[in-house]
């Protein structure tokens, strides 16, 4: 939202800098809605996929439920509940952590394997199709070195 009024230490966005943040949020939609659309039809969502890619990543494709959720940018609760659902589906199990107690590993199953081996040509090309084939590649060097200023720590006063 951007406004002529001044209302104490709010700094509203000029026109220029709203387009910006609306072009960018209309990226996200589109890209997002495009592969999320193609990831249905093979019979995944997007958070179903991001567990499987994630998990297969890593040693014996198996993950604390914190290390995990880190990894991912989630919380742990969203994660639990994204565990239980696709463990219910035998995608991955939970098993006991033996270094915690209170906490639970995730483990990619063998048919979870098999069902990121299927879906990953298809979630490629969707990639490819609704994002990278669209955009030049000095416009994918932009995105990279803007991605990497956002991840940087911020610090108030920028």
């Amino acid at each position: 939202m951007s406004t002529n009024s001044s209302t104490g230490a709010v700094r509203w966005l000029d026109p220029d800098q709203e387009r910006a943040w609306r072009a960018f949020l209309r990226i996200m939609v589109a890209v997002q809605t495009g592969t999320a659309r193609d990831l249905a039809a093979v019979g995944l969502s997007e958070a179903d996929y991001e567990v499987l890619s994630t998990l297969s990543e890593r040693p014996d494709h198996t993950s604390t439920l914190g290390e995990q959720a880190d990894k991912m940018g989630w919380s742990r609760s969203r994660l639990s509940r994204q565990a239980t659902r696709m463990a219910a589906r035998g995608l991955l199990k939970r098993t006991p952590d033996p270094n915690d107690g209170r906490g639970c590993l995730l483990v990619l199953t063998a048919q979870g394997l098999e069902v990121l081996e299927g879906a990953a040509p298809a979630h490629v090309e969707s990639v490819r199709r609704h994002f990278i084939d669209r955009l030049a590649p000095q416009d994918l060097i932009a995105i990279e070195r803007i991605a990497r200023k956002l991840e940087e720590p911020h610090v108030d006063g920028d």
